[in-house]
Parts: C-alpha cells; sequence; structure tokens
C-alpha cells in the first residue's frame, strides 16, 4: 500500500493504532518526514529519576492525542515516525548500568569526600564520562544517517544530557546557528559533581561548539554562581529571561506577544529548540527530575513555539526532554501533545502543507 493509499484509508478521529508508530500513525520511516530519534538516557541524575522512562511514557500516551490539531489539522499526512533501532534498547540498558555506578559517586560528593582519593570511584566516574562520550558520538551519527535521507530529525529524551550528540550533527550542516532554551534550569554548570556530560551541563556543553551563536533561555528560575559567571563571560553569546524577570513585566503591562517578540528577535536566523519540560509549571510534569516553583504554562509555551514558526527565523530541529512518568500518564500526556505541537511548528515552519488553522470565532 502506498502512502497515498494510506492517507485515504487511515481515520485521524479515530484512536491510534497502538500497534503502528508513534501516534498512532500507519506510515513507514521511508515514508515519513519526520523522525524522532528516543534516547532513554539518565545516567547523571542528580536528583528526582524517571526521565529515561520518558520516550516510552510519550509513546503510550500519543495514542491518545487527537491528530486534528488547531494549528496543523494536517500534519498527520506527513507521517511521525519513532526510531525504535536496536541502538535503542543498548541506551537504555547502559543507562541502568551506569546510573547504578553514578549513585555513590553523588552520595560521596554530598558526603564531603574527594572522588580523586578514592580509586574505584575515579574509575567509575572516568567510565561514566566514557560511555556518555560514546553515546553523544551515537546520536550525532544517527541524526547524520537520518538526514542523509532528507528527513527532518528531532531528539526525544531522556534526561537533558542527551541532546548534545545531536547538536554536534547540526553543527555539521549549519555554519552557525542559536538554540531557544526553555528551561527551569540555566544548565550552565561544568562538569556538575565531576561528569563531563550531565544533564546540569548541557548548555555549558553547546557553548563549545563555535557553530552555535546565540543561546536564548526562557522561563530560568534555579541557577548557581558559576553558571552566572559563565553568562558574564560569554559576553552576551547567553541571554537570560528568568520567569520573575518575564512575570514582572507582565504585571506592568508588558503582554506576552511582546515578550515573544523580544525573545525570537534577540535569536539568529537558525534556531534549534531544546525544551526541558520543567520549563512548565510544575502542574504540568509533577514527577519531572528537578522541579522548581513557578514556570510557563502550557499555552504560553506553544505560543512563543507558533509565534517562532511564523517569525521567519529558519527552524532547524528540535529536542524535548525531561518527561518523567509517575503513578498515572499525565506526563507522557503533557510530552505526547507538546511533542506533537513542536512537530507541526517544526514542519509548518519548513514549508511542508500541514493543513490551514481552524478558527471557530469566524
Amino acid at each position: 500500500m502506498t502512502k497515498e493509499q494510506k492517507i485515504a484509508n487511515f481515520d485521524p478521529s479515530q484512536p491510534g493504532l497502538a500497534d503502528e508508530s508513534i501516534f498512532g500513525l500507519p506510515f513507514t520511516a521511508e515514508e515519513s518526514e519526520i523522525i524522532i530519534i528516543p534516547v532513554p538516557w539518565e545516567v547523571t541524575v542528580s536528583y528526582g529519576a524517571g526521565a529515561s522512562d520518558g520516550p516510552e511514557a510519550i509513546l503510550d500516551a500519543s495514542f491518545q492525542v487527537d491528530l486534528h490539531h488547531q494549528e496543523f489539522p494536517e500534519l498527520w499526512k506527513l507521517g511521525i515516525f519513532l526510531d525504535l533501532s536496536t541502538e535503542t534498547a543498548q541506551w537504555a540498558d547502559d543507562s541502568v548500568r551506569f546510573k547504578a555506578l553514578a549513585q555513590p559517586i553523588i552520595e560521596a560528593l554530598e558526603n564531603g569526600e574527594k572522588i580523586e582519593n578514592n580509586l574505584v570511584l575515579k574509575r567509575d566516574l572516568d567510565s561514566i564520562n566514557n560511555v556518555c562520550h560514546e553515546l553523544n558520538e551515537a546520536v550525532k551519527a544517527r541524526t547524520l544517517y537520518w538526514m542523509s535521507k532528507g528527513k527532518m530529525v528531532v531528539l526525544l529524551g531522556g534526561d537533558h544530557s542527551t541532546p548534545l550528540g545531536y547538536y554536534q550533527a547540526l553543527a555539521t550542516k549549519h555554519e552557525e546557528f542559536g538554540i531557544l532554551h526553555i528551561d527551569a534550569h540555566m544548565d550552565l554548570r561544568i562538569a556538575y559533581e565531576g561528569f563531563q556530560y550531565s544533564h546540569a551541563s548541557i548548555m555549558y556543553n553547546a557553548l563549545q561548539l563555535p557553530q552555535i551563536k546565540k543561546i536564548v533561555q526562557v522561563g530560568i528560575r534555579d541557577f548557581c554562581k558559576q553558571e552566572v559567571e559563565v553568562v558574564t563571560g560569554e559576553k552576551n553569546r547567553v541571554l537570560v529571561h528568568t520567569d520573575i524577570d518575564l512575570k514582572a513585566e507582565s504585571f506592568k503591562g508588558v503582554t506576552w506577544e511582546q515578550q515573544c517578540d523580544a525573545i525570537i528577535s534577540a535569536l539568529p536566523q537558525k534556531v534549534t529548540i531544546s525544551f526541558d519540560i520543567d520549563g512548565l509549571s510544575f502542574w504540568h510534569c509533577p514527577n519531572t527530575g528537578t522541579p522548581v516553583p513557578g514556570g510557563l504554562s502550557f499555552e504560553q509555551a506553544a505560543y512563543l513555539l507558533s509565534k517562532l514558526a511564523d517569525s521567519g527565523k529558519e527552524i532547524i530541529g528540535f529536542d524535548l526532554v525531561e518527561v518523567a512518568p509517575g503513578d498515572d500518564d499525565w506526563d507522557g500526556n503533557v510530552g505526547a501533545r507538546m511533542l506533537y505541537h513542536m512537530c507541526g511548528v517544526f514542519a509548518k515552519n519548513n514549508g511542508l502543507e500541514v493543513g490551514n488553522r481552524i478558527d471557530f470565532n469566524k
């Protein structure tokens, strides 16, 4: 059956087909415009756990997402495919194994011990840094593989350490680009807890790529002195919109639309989006690993991303990370719906046909 025949025979008003790919879509990887690379990884987690289960939770919840999206009603026809390769299972196994090695290191540091004085912990720390480097290389290779086939590629974490290889892949294709970083945290710590590729260091590591000209952070509400020093030292390469500043402006009458315009205007022409789910308010992601009071509403984040799609900037990719399921499917549900919206934003911005926005007020 051809893709056109599948479209003609598929009913988007029915529940998604659980034996098909993400969102219940019937398309193969070859038939899909968007490829999602899941990275079930959380080796260096330092507080709450569960991010490695995020891709599976989002997949499970995706079958209940109504595909007739108000902004992108025909997005589903493009095809969205979750790349569950053999590497995915290996990453999940390695995450469990090396996370177990990381916990004694974290506990030792919390007890005031020096890792360099403990040969066993020092050896394990070196092993963790090495395997994280190998993960980055594998993610980079997988991303470039799908890009070489003309696909729009996105990354689904896992914790926030996972997109580094993805950024490295983008850096081989684009001479310069920026990152729109939605998060509760700056993630600018240098080798946090000794882990070179910590989830708390992703934006610091991204800054080591000369192709990344600017990072614009939105919703930040937790940071340390070292991170502020990194921002200052980078001389306007990192622009920070803290949650408290955004809210203070809104109390004075500055609209979210005006704030979004300012955020977007500061970005370079080419942009990738890094969305840590804890950039949203805790109500949307109660089980994420390092929750912080405050944050954006789902609608605020979606509006910002939609504004970016229409801004004239070029979106070259995105990642969604730190979705951690709890005792129910709420976090996965929110993650699946944000993922679908982001796919629509990505596709529309790249000139693909996603249908006309449904206006109920006409």
